[in-house]
């Protein structure tokens, strides 16, 4: 194995585990919380989403990656190559909406009482939830198209354009369907 190789590897190993223990401590703060009874400000329903969603996205993606760049055999079926790619789809989008929700709740909250942004001061926490809510159902219905096309590694179908994950293979689209896709996105 080449020195480039093993430098990949490693880095792939170090992000999925500063990154579920990053997110697991926070998943632990969470729940601190909960059970001690403590009043939570309006962005901890923003961070505990994004922290779930991070969650999803590395466990579907970052550790099946991480045990196929160090040679494990991880062979999930059909069913499991698309349930992992969607999950990490969903997951991937929802932290970059929760991401773009907590800015422009941020900024309402820091914005002078003068501005036009004022009046949405108080309104902004009661929308917060169903914000969220509408993140995550639009992502599950966007990213519904993406794992049609996603097999097993050692899928039974003969198709040579294939894009190899290690751990699963996905048929590759042609120009105008990737463009498609991209609008929808």
């Amino acid at each position: 194995m080449a020195s480039r190789d093993v430098t990949t590897d490693v880095i792939i190993l170090t992000q999925t585990v500063v990154g579920l223990l990053g997110n697991f401590s926070l998943f632990c703060h969470y729940i601190i919380l909960y059970f001690t009874g403590c009043r939570s400000r309006s962005t901890d329903v923003i961070l505990q989403h994004l922290t779930l969603a991070n969650f999803l996205a590395l466990l579907s993606k970052g550790v099946p990656q991480t045990m196929a760049a160090f040679g494990c055999k991880l062979s999930p079926s059909d069913f499991g190559c698309k349930l992992l790619f969607f999950l990490h789809r969903v997951g991937r989008g929802v932290s970059m909406g929760s991401i773009c929700l907590l800015s422009v709740f941020q900024v309402i909250t820091i914005s002078p009482q003068n501005s036009r942004w004022a009046e949405l001061k108080a309104k902004a926490p009661q929308h917060i939830v169903p914000s969220m809510c509408l993140c995550w159902m639009l992502q599950m219905l966007v990213n519904v198209v993406f794992p049609v096309n996603i097999t097993g590694k050692y899928s039974d179908k003969n198709i040579t354009n294939r894009k190899d994950f290690g751990y699963c293979s996905a048929l590759r689209y042609d120009e105008t369907r990737s463009i498609l896709l991209a609008l929808l996105l």
